[in-house]
């Protein structure tokens, strides 16, 4: 794989135009050498048999060597081809760092200028990289800070709750403070940009714990502890102030109420409180412990991509360096290298130095010394393709097609459709088993998804929020629908095989608890807590259907309402599983016979199935706008609430059929429709922007085929009004009418995979456009001095 491709596979989807335009760059070293090809070849024709020079110059061969005595200092400033300086900026609110500037000594030339823009826009895309990397890194410091509070406050907590009646004031806590060995390159004002990462300040090992006896024998005990003259010395040197006894922490600190839980939504309903005083419990020690393994862990993956981004962006210089050296025949790559290796980009180590003080504070106090667990932890494996999913992707799929064949040609042979026995197939399983098929098609549709999302580079696992090496690719989820598919179109073929008994006029039992089985086979695998089947994704899935059940009582994150949306188009699903409590528990299923219209119950619940999709979506809206006070969340919550009422006529006119609810089933449809339609491609997918570089799309587009953008938007319009067969009553001869909602259905679901595609990717361009690659991760403590330090500001 050239350079090329592979700098561009590495790189940080949400931080490309960050780092160094390589192909821009490659691109000007083309013409350059384009340039000097024609010129080559323009003087070979002109030069014909003429004689060479170098047969008029003089001999020179015996004294050459001592006409040429010059020092190494000599030659070089002779082949000197760039000179780089370097000029402080300071910039409004932002601290001064230097920009880098280089002289082309040769300009006289000849195609001297196509060098001169290559170096031009060299600095231009150096200068880039390092202000941003500048920038990073005083983010992350700045979060260390925050971090080492936070292990501070950790540390007397566990004092507190492990230890209460042991001597604590003599125990040292370790620190993530701002160091002041590490330095960045002083500017001409001396100013320091960074101290250290993180330092630890070691418990000594002779430190004991030790029962007190009274107040007097404590404050003899604490007097009497020395400092380790090491520690002492290491204070001094980082100029760091007395710190507070690990307790005195506990004063200031308070636990931070996050709105994320039923509870918490209540209490600040309730209380209007951010803090709460602190409960000293070893429940309340373990959830502070596993807050901050989590903000550890998420603070690494954040360091290891700020070295990954400073190593290729060195790595490309120092290539695209060689090439032009390659290209031009010059030596003016040590030059420009050597001010790339001094600079800040490439000379500081702060982030590699914070690296190894996480790892030792992560293994010390959340992994119990124990340094391959921690490391694993923080370190997870790259996810590896196995040989065998890809085979039993292909022998699952080749099942399919084979039943799916095998299905078509019992039902043409034997005429089932036109038989009494066919029609009350049509009434009873056919409905049972659409519910497997509207689940595998949407399963194919989000595999499908994936497929093009890794190929355009849409950064999905951090988007919904997965663990890292926990997220399924498209050949997992592709396996699982057409498993899923070969089950279902089994049991098709087993109920459609079956005779009626002459003599009872019934069908045996077992084949026709078929579909209940596979229904309950399905839960359970859902709800299994073994670690097989993908367990995290299953846990992961569920614990996203259980916040949207409960909305809004929990905090409201994407992977939530985004699968809420896909709730929205699964609602002839959701209705199938009430005709399978209805039809098992209620109607005479070794008949085939059911009675499930007339019962009221079953229709109250039919509106109430249909509704629930859209309701929790509306309620998640509420949520939004009332916690982010963002009033296009209450206008998309009016969009809910439209298509709430559209569904409502729509299933009311499919029960009573009078011309009163067939208009308004049209008119609230419409409306729902139409609004939705907009609300779809012009803020869900960001298109329809007159003023943007590509017309009636968006600036930014991850397919360069722009027809795609414009199919997809006629399709969506096409197949929003899929709902008008249900008001017009759109008559096909040769399908039955569960059929014909069976496809209607479908297609909603295929509308709904292409949205999730565009749907994405404009989250993934809005992350891309505010560098935003990093999850916030909330901390358990709230310290009182940063809220006065807040109001004073």
């Amino acid at each position: 794989m050239k350079f090329g491709k592979e700098f561009a596979s590495q790189m940080v989807p949400e931080w490309q135009e960050a780092y160094m335009d390589y192909s821009q760059l490659k691109g000007v070293l083309k013409d350059i050498l384009r340039f000097k090809q024609q010129r080559q070849a323009s003087t070979s024709e002109g030069a014909g048999l003429k004689r060479k020079m170098t047969m008029y110059r003089a001999f020179s061969g015996l004294t050459r060597r001592y006409s040429n005595l010059r020092s190494p200092q000599q030659h070089d400033l002779e082949d000197q081809v760039i000179l780089v300086n370097a000029v402080e900026q300071e910039e409004e609110g932002q601290s001064a760092h230097q920009k880098y500037q280089t002289k082309f000594l040769m300009s006289s030339d000849e195609g001297a200028e196509y060098e001169l823009v290559f170096f031009r826009r060299l600095d231009d895309e150096f200068n880039k990289v390092a202000v941003f990397y500048r920038s990073k890194v005083e983010e992350v410091m700045k979060e260390a800070d925050s971090l080492n509070k936070q292990m501070d406050a950790l540390i007397a907590f566990r004092i507190q709750v492990e230890s209460p009646f042991h001597v604590r004031d003599h125990l040292s806590v370790p620190v993530i403070v701002p160091p002041a060995t590490v330095t960045t390159p002083t500017t001409s004002r001396g100013q320091v940009a960074h101290m250290d990462a993180i330092q630890e300040v070691e418990m000594s090992s002779e430190d004991q714990l030790l029962e007190t006896r009274g107040e007097e024998q404590e404050e003899q005990l604490s007097a009497a502890k020395p400092i380790h003259p090491e520690i002492q010395n290491r204070n001094e040197l980082n100029g760091l102030k007395k710190r507070p006894a690990p307790l005195e922490v506990l004063k200031h600190v308070k636990f931070n109420v996050a709105l994320e839980t039923p509870r918490s939504t209540l209490r600040g309903i309730l209380g209007d409180s951010k803090a709460k005083d602190l409960i000293f419990g070893k429940v309340e020690l373990k959830k502070v412990e596993l807050q901050l393994k989590r903000a550890f862990v998420e603070f690494y993956q954040k360091l290891r991509l700020l070295k990954s981004y400073s190593f290729l962006n060195l790595l490309a210089f120092s290539k695209i360096m060689k090439k032009y050296d390659k290209v031009t025949s010059r030596n003016a790559s040590r030059s420009y290298l050597t001010m790339v290796d001094n600079s800040y980009l490439g000379s500081s180590d702060e982030v590699i130095r914070l690296m190894e003080r996480v790892e030792a504070t992560f293994i010390k106090h959340f992994c119990n010394s124990n340094r391959r667990k921690g490391i694993s932890t923080l370190r997870p494996k790259a996810k590896q393709e196995r040989h065998r999913i890809t085979f039993s992707l292909g022998f699952t799929a080749g099942c399919s097609i084979a039943l799916l064949v095998a299905l078509i040609l019992v039902i043409r042979t034997r005429q089932i459709l036109g038989t009494p026995e066919g029609t009350k197939y049509m009434e009873n399983l056919f409905p049972l088993y659409t519910f497997f098929g509207f689940i595998v098609l949407h399963m194919l549709m989000y595999a499908a998804n994936i497929y093009f999302w890794r190929r355009y580079h849409v950064n999905y696992p951090f988007i919904f929020g997965f663990k890292q090496g926990t997220e399924l690719g498209y050949r997992q989820v592709f396996l699982l629908s057409t498993s899923l598919a070969v089950v279902a179109l089994a049991g098709v073929l087993a109920n459609l095989g079956m005779e009626i008994d002459p003599k009872t006029k019934t069908y045996k039992t077992f084949t026709e608890l078929v579909p209940l089985g596979l229904v309950s086979i399905i839960i359970l695998i859902v709800f299994c807590p073994f670690n097989i089947i993908y367990r995290s994704s299953r846990f992961f899935l569920l614990c996203c259907v259980f916040h949207c059940i409960c909305a809004p009582l929990y905090k409201v994150t994407l992977p939530d309402f985004f699968l809420a949306d896909q709730l929205t188009s699964q609602v002839q699903a959701i209705r199938g599983l009430e005709f399978y409590i209805c039809y098992y528990g209620w109607g005479d299923f070794k008949r085939r016979e059911n009675t499930c219209s007339t019962f009221t119950v079953y229709n109250t619940f039919n509106f109430i199935v249909a509704v629930i999709p859209y309701w929790m979506r509306f309620l998640q809206c509420l949520r939004r706008m009332v916690e982010e006070k963002d009033r296009m969340q209450g206008y998309n919550g009016l969009k809910y609430f439209s298509t709430i009422v559209a569904v409502l006529m729509r299933t009311a006119y499919d029960l009573n059929r009078g011309l009163g609810w067939k208009v308004l089933a049209a008119v609230t449809s419409a409306i729902a429709a139409l609004v939705s339609t907009y609300w779809d491609l012009v803020l869900d997918w960001g298109l329809l922007q007159r003023g943007s570089k590509n017309r009636w799309l968006r600036d930014k587009l991850l397919i360069p085929h722009k027809s795609v953008y414009f199919t997809a938007i006629v399709l969506n319009i096409l197949l929003r009004f899929a709902w008008l067969q249900s008001v017009l009553n759109f008559d096909v001869s040769f399908l039955h009418r569960k059929a014909l909602v069976a496809i209607v259905a479908s297609l909603e679901i295929i509308r709904r995979g292409i949205w999730n595609f565009f749907r994405l990717e404009n989250e993934h361009l809005n992350n891309v456009g505010k560098y935003r690659a990093f999850k916030s991760v909330p901390l358990p403590f709230n310290y009182d001095e940063d809220d006065e330090g807040d109001k004073d500001e």
